[in-house]
């Protein structure tokens, strides 16, 4: 038994299950279904819950809703990097802090040049997305529409533009300890190494889980919930979409 008294209502309080947010919770930048949160509900009287996702805040409360830091007991934002237990933040840390200004300058110069350099069928906006934790870097931009966003996921497995990025960065900056994970459909995140989902779980530790499930989408290398499906304190379940999600939870929990 979990020693922690706020979740001894729960059936099995020394239990966590964390979610992954986009192709996991939610379609890709869309909003949670009715069914998924409703299999939240059932899922949280059983057993602790939490979601990690890349985004900051804003963007997670726009997909699950305004009310998430009441509805799971763990949220975090940017791989946990800005984190809520029970509603109350803990302590966050800082990209900017990390690198430096220095290095920063000069990583965000040649990533500008670089995606001045691409050729692609379409570009929108906000293709460096600075962030508490982290940068997202997006080749056609991060204001494209659905369909937008679509096609260029499609145009990306033929001519691996992210992947190419990613190896120019690499190239570029081998003295500074970063990693790049690709996910979702348009972009990657360059953190610290050990800046991935793994870093949310030193926030969970004190809690003493017997078990922690993790749930995500991008669970091949490279992809962004790879480090945290394959991290030995987890048991990884990989899914294709929430509805996936949602049956291997009724699978696994009886809801």
């Amino acid at each position: 038994m979990s020693s922690v008294k706020e979740f001894a209502y729960k059936e099995k309080p020394d239990t966590l299950v964390l979610f992954d947010v986009d192709g996991t919770l939610t379609p890709a930048r869309l909003t949670v279904s009715d069914e998924v949160r409703e299999t939240l509900i059932k899922l949280r009287k059983k057993v602790c819950i939490g979601f990690v996702g890349g985004s900051d805040l804003s963007k997670q409360l726009e997909q699950l809703g305004p009310n998430v830091l009441d509805e799971f007991d763990y949220c975090f934002s940017e791989n946990g990097l800005t984190a809520y237990r029970l509603g109350q933040q803990l302590a966050s840390q800082s990209f900017i802090n990390w690198i430096g200004e220095e290095k920063y300058n000069k990583l965000a110069v040649f990533i500008l040049k670089y995606l001045s350099n691409i050729e692609l069928p379409v570009r929108r906006g906000t293709f460096l997305e600075f962030r508490n934790g982290m940068i997202n870097v997006s080749p056609i931009g991060r204001n494209a529409s659905t369909q937008e966003r679509n096609d260029f996921e499609k145009y990306d497995k033929v001519h691996q533009i992210r992947a190419k990025f990613v190896e120019a960065l690499k190239k570029e900056f081998p003295d500074i300890n970063l990693t790049y994970s690709i996910g979702g459909q348009i972009s990657f995140d360059v953190f610290p190494t050990g800046w991935d989902k793994t870093y949310c779980l030193q926030h969970v530790e004190k809690d003493g889980f017997k078990e922690i499930h993790f749930f995500g989408d991008k669970t091949a290398k490279g992809g962004n919930d790879w480090e945290i499906y394959e991290d030995k304190r987890t048991i990884g379940h990989a899914v294709t979409s929430p509805d996936d999600t949602v049956k291997i939870l009724n699978e696994i929990f009886n809801l």
